[in-house]
C-alpha cells in the first residue's frame, strides 16, 4: 500500500475522522489538501478558524509529509472550486477526494425549522457534490487528455442513520442517504474514466457522535477505544489505493476493527393482483397478514445501536 506521488483533498479534516483520515494518508505517502471551516460548534455556529486545519497540516509536515492547509466552507460552489485548484495547483494534481465535512442540528421532525433542515443538507449533501463535481470535472479532462482512464478515488461518509433510520435527525438521514445516491450514480458516470467513488457508514466516537456514544464505556489507559476514528482510516487508505480500483459504487459499515459491506436493497415479498389492478380487498388480504406480528419501526435505530459490542 503506498500513495507515494498521489495527492489527496480531505474535507472537514480538521478534527475527528477528518483528520485520521488526513493523517493516514499522509502516511501512505500522499501529499494532503486538508480542508476544515474550523467553526468550534458542532452545527457550524462559531466563527470559522484556520487553526484546526492548520494544526493538521502542521502535524503532517512534521512527520515527513507533504500537507498543505485551506480555510473554507465546501458547501459554497466557489469554494470547492477553490478548494480542488489549490490541489492541483499546488501539486500538479488531484487523485483523491475524500469528503467528510458536515454539521449537526437534530430535532424531531415536528419540530425541526426550515433553516435546521436546510443547513445539514447544504453542508453534507451539497458539500459532497460541489467537491465531487469539481473533482469529476479534472478527471474527466485528464482522461480525454491522455487518451484513456486515469488514476482518481473518491470516499465520501455516509451514515448508518440512513439504513436504520434516527428519530431525531431527519435532515442528517436524508442527507446521507443522499450521499449514498450521489456516490452510486458518480461511480456509474465515472468508471469510465478510471475513477472510483464509494461511500462509509463509520461508527467512531466523535464530537458529532460524543451523545450517541455516551453509554458506551471510554478505554481503559492504554487501550485504543473500540470507537476510534483510527479504526476507520485505513479502508478510507485502501480505497483510496491502487488496489482498490475494482471496488466501485459500494457502501462499507467500518468500526472498531470490522468492515461489513452494506448490500443493495433487495426485493423481500412480492404480491400480484388477480387482474391488472389491485383491489382494497386483495391488497389487504395479501399485506395485512405479512405484517402482523412483525415489530414496528418504531425505536429499531436504537436497537440497532444498543446491539454494538462495547469494547
Amino acid at each position: 500500500m503506498t500513495l507515494r506521488g498521489r495527492t489527496a483533498v480531505v474535507t472537514g479534516a480538521g478534527r475527528g475522522l477528518g483528520r485520521a483520515e488526513a493523517l493516514e494518508l499522509a502516511r501512505l505517502g500522499a501529499n494532503v489538501v486538508v480542508n476544515d471551516y474550523g467553526q468550534p460548534g458542532r452545527d457550524g455556529s462559531g466563527e470559522a478558524s484556520a487553526a484546526p486545519a492548520e494544526q493538521v497540516a502542521a502535524e503532517i509536515r512534521a512527520a515527513g509529509g507533504q500537507a498543505t492547509a485551506h480555510l473554507g466552507d465546501v458547501a459554497d460552489h466557489d469554494t470547492a472550486r477553490g478548494l480542488i485548484r489549490l490541489a492541483v495547483d499546488t501539486y500538479g494534481s488531484l487523485d483523491i477526494l475524500v469528503n467528510n465535512a458536515g454539521i449537526l442540528r437534530d430535532r424531531m421532525v415536528f419540530s425541526m425549522s426550515e433553516d435546521e433542515w436546510d443547513s445539514v443538507i447544504r453542508v453534507h449533501l451539497k458539500g459532497h457534490f460541489n467537491t465531487t463535481h469539481f473533482a469529476a470535472v479534472h478527471w474527466r479532462e485528464r482522461s480525454k487528455a491522455a487518451g484513456g482512464p486515469v488514476y482518481g478515488r473518491i470516499v465520501n461518509t455516509s451514515s448508518e442513520a440512513f439504513l436504520a433510520g434516527s428519530a431525531g435527525q431527519p435532515n442528517y438521514a436524508a442527507a446521507k442517504g443522499g450521499i449514498v445516491g450521489l456516490t452510486t450514480s458518480t461511480a456509474a458516470a465515472l468508471g469510465k474514466y478510471g475513477v472510483t467513488a464509494n461511500a462509509i457508514c463509520p461508527r467512531a466516537r466523535t464530537r458529532m457522535t460524543e451523545d450517541v456514544f455516551a453509554a458506551f464505556a471510554a478505554p481503559g489507559e492504554g487501550e485504543l477505544d473500540a470507537l476510534a476514528p483510527e479504526h476507520v482510516s485505513p479502508l478510507v487508505g485502501y480505497l483510496a489505493g491502487p488496489a482498490a480500483a475494482r471496488v466501485n459504487g459500494q457502501v462499507f459499515v467500518v468500526h472498531g476493527g470490522m468492515v461489513a459491506l452494506v448490500d443493495r436493497p433487495r426485493v423481500a415479498a412480492q404480491f400480484d393482483a388477480a387482474k391488472d389492478v389491485f383491489t382494497y380487498q386483495e391488497l389487504d388480504a395479501a399485506l395485512t397478514p405479512y405484517f402482523e406480528g412483525r415489530a414496528p419501526y418504531e425505536n429499531f435505530a436504537a436497537t440497532e445501536i444498543l446491539a454494538l459490542k462495547k469494547g
